[in-house]
C-alpha cells in the first residue's frame, strides 16, 4: 500500500545510523530507479489512522529530500513490541553495534516497561550483556549519541574511546567529540588522541582538547617512513648529490686559508667518500649481472640480497664511480684541490684510507 507521510510515526527513528554518505547513495538510487523496496510498518495502538515505522527510516528521508508526497508500505499484522524483535532478527545485512543495540534495549525498557531478565530472554542474551549495552546509552552525553545517529562518529570509536572517557569526565567526552567531528579524524588519529589522553596528567589532557590539531601534528609520521624504499633511495641520492655539490662549493673558497694538516685531513675525506661510492657502484653492477645470470646461478651473497631489496627504480639517475671514471662529486671536489693548490704553489699529499664516519654524519643535513 501506498501512505503518505502525515501518517506515518518514526518515533522509533532514533533507534537507527544514519549516515550521510549511505543516505545520499540512497537518494541517487530512488531518483535512477525509484522505491523498490517498501517499508515496513504497523498500525498504530491509537488506532488513529497512523503507522509506526519499523523499518525504512533512510528511505523516508530520501523520499522527502526527493520531493516525493508518498512511500511504499508492507503493514505487518502484529504488535509493535514484536515487530520491532521481528525486524531485529532478520537484519543480515549489516552487523548491528552495540551501541543500536542498547537503543533499542532502553526504548523497550523505558516505553514498555522491559524488566532486564524479560529483555534477556526476548533477545536470548544473558543479563550482563543487556546491562553491558544500557550502560552505553546511559554514559555516553546525548549529543555524542545524536553524532553518532547522524554519521559523524563511527559507534564502534564511541563505544571503544569515548565510553572510557566518558566514565572519567562527562565534559571531557563532549570536548573530544567535537574534535573528532571537527577535525574529521581518521581511526588512527581518533586513537591517538584517546591514548594521550587517558595517559596524560590533567594538565596534558587539558593541553590536548584545547589544541588537539598541535598535537596531530607531532604524531604525522615523517615523509621518510611513508614512502616506499625504492623512492626513499633515490631521495637519498639527490640529498647525497646536493650535498657533494655545496661540500664542493665550500672547499673552493676555504682552500686558499687551509693548512697542511687541514688539507691532509679533507683529503682523507674526501678519499673514503671516493671508496663508499664506488663500493655501492660495485654493489650495483653485482646486482645488474645477477638479472642475466641463469635461473641455476648461485653466486650472489648476503650483501647482493640486500642491494636487491634497496634497487632504485628502473630508470632511476644513479651516480658510477669506478677508479678511472671521474663525472662523481667526489672527484670534482679533488679537481678543485689541485687547481686552487696550484696557484700557491702547494701541493696535497696522497695519504692512506681514514674514517668515513664524520662524513656520513654531514650527509645526514639537508642541502
Amino acid at each position: 500500500m501506498q501512505l503518505e507521510f502525515h501518517q506515518l510515526d518514526q518515533r522509533w527513528e532514533h533507534l537507527r545510523v544514519r549516515p550521510a554518505a549511505q543516505l545520499r547513495q540512497l537518494m541517487a538510487s530512488l531518483a535512477e530507479a525509484g522505491q523498490q523496496t517498501p517499508i515496513v510498518v504497523v498500525a498504530s495502538e491509537e488506532r488513529d489512522g497512523r503507522y509506526l515505522v519499523i523499518d525504512g527510516h533512510k528511505r523516508i528521508a530520501a523520499l522527502r529530500q526527493l520531493g516525493r508526497d508518498t512511500v511504499d508500505a508492507t503493514v505487518w499484522p502484529m504488535g509493535a513490541v514484536e515487530a520491532l524483535l521481528l525486524d531485529r532478527s532478520l537484519r543480515f545485512s549489516r552487523q548491528e553495534s552495540a551501541l543500536e543495540q542498547g537503543w533499542l534495549l532502553a526504548e523497550m525498557e523505558q516505553r514498555f516497561r522491559y524488566s532486564l531478565e524479560e529483555l534477556a530472554r526476548r533477545f536470548d542474551r544473558s543479563l550482563r550483556w543487556v546491562a553491558r549495552r544500557l550502560a552505553l546509552v546511559e554514559l555516553l552525553p546525548a549529543t555524542i549519541q545524536q553524532q553518532v545517529r547522524e554519521g559523524k562518529i563511527a559507534a564502534q570509536l564511541a563505544m571503544k574511546y569515548l565510553v572510557p572517557i566518558a566514565r572519567v569526565s562527562a565534559e571531557d567526552c563532549e570536548r573530544m567529540a567535537a574534535v573528532w567531528v571537527t577535525l574529521h579524524c581518521d581511526t588512527r588519529q581518533a586513537a591517538q588522541l584517546y591514548t594521550a589522553w587517558r595517559g596524560g596528567s590533567r594538565v596534558v589532557r587539558e593541553r590536548i582538547l584545547q589544541e588537539p590539531e598541535l598535537f596531530l601534528r607531532t604524531q604525522r609520521p615523517s615523509e621518510r617512513e611513508t614512502q616506499p624504499a625504492g623512492a626513499a633511495l633515490e631521495r637519498d641520492l639527490e640529498m647525497a648529490v646536493a650535498l657533494l655539490q655545496r661540500v664542493s662549493r665550500r672547499l673552493c673558497a676555504a682552500l686558499p686559508e687551509m693548512n697542511r694538516r687541514q688539507q691532509e685531513q679533507t683529503q682523507h675525506r674526501i678519499e673514503d667518500a671516493r671508496r663508499e661510492l664506488h663500493r655501492i657502484a660495485t654493489r650495483m653492477e653485482k646486482e645488474q649481472e645477477s638479472k642475466h645470470a641463469e635461473p641455476g646461478a648461485t653466486d650472489r651473497d648476503f650483501g647482493d640480497e640486500l642491494a636487491a631489496r634497496q634497487h632504485p627504480r628502473d630508470g632511476a639517475p644513479v651516480e658510477v664511480v669506478t677508479p678511472g671514471h671521474t663525472s662523481s662529486s667526489a672527484f670534482e671536489l679533488h679537481a678543485c684541490a689541485r687547481d686552487s693548490q696550484s696557484g700557491e704553489g702547494r701541493t696535497v699529499p696522497a695519504t692512506g684510507p681514514r674514517s668515513f664516519e664524520h662524513l656520513q654524519g654531514q650527509s645526514r643535513a639537508s642541502p
